[in-house]
């Protein structure tokens, strides 16, 4: 089992940056990928970023060159840093880590104001 807690969003004007973090619990040494991802009201929730369990890291086409998905040597711990936000990145952000099983946490609201 593995329980993760998000934390960092909040509200930001266009061109901003925010840190979000995901801290994880349980047993991380089974935790392979690591995934940020978001949904926006009406719309499916989406990839952002990823991060394999050697450190290789994926991003999608929206978010290249802004955010970056990272993570401390523990494994414990997550981030996804937000730069040059935009408005369109509007949208509940939810860390997502994979075992033998999924695991999601509560997700974090991120609103960037024009």
């Amino acid at each position: 089992q593995v329980q993760l807690v998000e934390s960092g969003g909040g509200l930001v004007q266009a061109g901003g940056s925010l840190r979000l973090s995901c801290v994880a619990s349980g047993n991380i040494f089974s935790i392979n990928d690591i995934d940020w991802y978001r949904q926006a009201p009406g719309k499916e929730r989406e990839l952002v970023a990823r991060i394999t369990r050697c450190g290789t890291t994926n991003y999608a086409d929206y978010v290249k060159g802004r955010f970056t998905i990272y993570r401390d040597n523990t494994k414990s711990k997550m981030y996804l840093q937000m730069n040059s936000l935009k408005p369109e990145d509007t949208a509940v952000y939810y860390c997502k880590v994979t075992t033998a099983r999924i695991y999601w946490g509560q997700g974090t609201q991120v609103t960037v104001s024009s």
